[in-house]
């Protein structure tokens, strides 16, 4: 452990946003490194002379900041983790960082299902680093789900961050693209979620480095126009939905008229696009008759 004053670590903490980055990233990195809350860090002006004790020297976690800085590599990379929700979730570069507004889809399912709802059956296609199936398998003990991923990298960590995140067995991991690895559950499912590729080919070449230059491409790119997978999600999943059974989607933040139309033409019902934290239509959701 290494002690050092408060008012010694706001002075460094400065010297290091002057140098780039945002106050986001170094928080997550102090906490992962040094040990220090984000809300410790917010109370620290109140008593610049307490004394702190950091699990690491300022020295490295300085070095992995400046690593940070000039490669544009993640910081949730670099510190091997990130918060999302209640959780901490390990991240690799084998999986989507999760964004913050994704966590509205746990909200929306919420809204459709009140949490004391007994015995749901959901899946999550495409879920990555597994946020989105853990924080409803929390939810309730009683839900049991399925998670699949195209990538058994991907789906590792996710089983092994639900494994630090819960006691319980409700929610179980299949390797497979789409819907393939669900045939035997055919009309079973109470809904089905899914924050799929979307981002149009040409799009994604514009996209900043940190994202381009580490997060894999197969879980951002969705075609030339980015509906390549969610057409394929939602053409099959009447065979997989129960009847009254949702299909939840994350798209690109202008493709919520065509989401809703292919939705439509797919005979689902009680179709409707919501707005993120900015007022922009990026989730659709339909009742499958």
């Amino acid at each position: 452990m290494h002690c050092i004053s408060a008012k010694q670590l706001l002075l460094w903490k400065n010297q290091q946003l002057s140098k780039g980055g945002d106050k986001e990233s170094l928080s997550l990195l102090l906490e992962a490194k040094g040990g220090i809350s984000s809300r410790e860090l917010s109370f620290l002006n109140l008593n610049p002379k307490k004394n702190l004790l950091l699990n690491e020297k300022l020295s490295l976690i300085e070095s992995i900041w400046d690593k940070h800085l000039l490669s544009s590599t993640p910081i949730q990379y670099l510190c091997g983790f990130t918060f999302w929700r209640d959780l901490k979730l390990e991240v690799t570069e084998k999986v989507l960082i999760p964004r913050p507004e994704t966590e509205i889809l746990v909200d929306i399912v919420l809204k459709i299902f009140n949490k004391n709802f007994k015995k749901l059956f959901f899946a999550e296609l495409g879920t990555g680093s597994g946020a989105v199936s853990i924080s409803l398998s929390l939810v309730n003990s009683s839900w049991n789900g399925i998670a699949t991923d195209i990538d058994q990298n991907a789906l590792d960590i996710a089983e092994k961050n639900f494994m630090s995140s819960s006691n319980k067995s409700n929610l179980k991991f299949c390797c497979g693209n789409w819907w393939t690895p669900l045939e035997k559950y055919k009309g079973e499912f109470d809904f089905v979620i899914s924050n799929p590729p979307y981002i149009p080919k040409e799009i994604y070449k514009k996209l900043p480095r940190e994202v381009k230059n580490f997060e894999p491409e197969v879980a951002l790119v969705g075609g030339e126009d980015g509906l390549q997978h969610i057409r394929q999600i939602i053409k099959f999943a009447p065979q997989f939905l129960k009847e009254k059974g949702w299909l939840i989607l994350e798209n690109h933040f202008d493709q919520g008229v065509k989401v809703r139309q292919l939705f439509l033409e797919n005979k689902f019902k009680f179709v409707e696009v919501i707005n993120d934290y900015s007022g922009i239509g990026r989730f659709t959701i339909g009742r499958w008759k």
